[in-house]
């Protein structure tokens, strides 16, 4: 049992090298976080998912990461594509007067840490795909501001746990835990 942490900037190649280390594995649950939102997104989606092996299962997860464990099968790897959207998905729907808010970033925080724990307990093999936002800079907007610092937050959540983390620049990955 192993938790990855694959990190990098937007196109980066951090999907690509995931996807090569999940290859590893026999089976494989691929857990999605994207949403359709507009014609380009689905283009997205569509593209990564013609990508994938036609023998890895998909399970949709845009909001919930607590309700796919009971989804996973123990000699699957689980390749988590991505955690950034999944928390833009939770943040971007916090009405205004909530950002920033201690407790909507707790139960984000929160619900990552337990899922971890989780996985962690069931022994399995977890590949996680993150973005590194901190290499941009500061939002201009309050809601980008919120979401790179909660994205920062758990990025750091899952690479305490992780056993391995890889940082990914123009499609060259480098090992930099493990």
């Amino acid at each position: 049992m192993s938790v990855i942490l694959i990190t990098g900037g937007v196109r980066s190649g951090k999907s690509r090298i995931g996807e090569e280390r999940a290859a590893e594995a026999d089976k494989v649950v691929y857990v999605a976080t994207g949403m359709v939102t507009d014609a380009e997104m689905r283009e997205r989606i569509t593209r990564h998912q013609n990508q994938r092996p036609s023998h890895w299962r998909t399970l949709e997860a845009p909001e919930s990461l607590l309700g796919t464990i009971r989804h996973f099968a123990a000699e699957e790897t689980v390749l988590l594509d991505s955690l950034t959207t999944w928390v833009s998905n939770r943040l971007v729907t916090v009405p205004e007067e909530k950002m920033r808010d201690q407790g909507v970033t707790d139960a984000v925080l929160g619900e990552l840490g337990t899922w971890l724990e989780q996985m962690k307990a069931r022994q399995q093999r977890v590949i996680v795909i993150t973005d590194e936002v901190g290499y941009g800079g500061i939002a201009m907007s309050r809601l980008g501001r919120w979401f790179q610092d909660v994205l920062g937050e758990a990025n750091q959540l899952v690479a305490s746990a992780a056993d391995e983390v890889v940082a990914v620049m123009s499609g060259i990955p480098v090992r930099i835990k493990g």
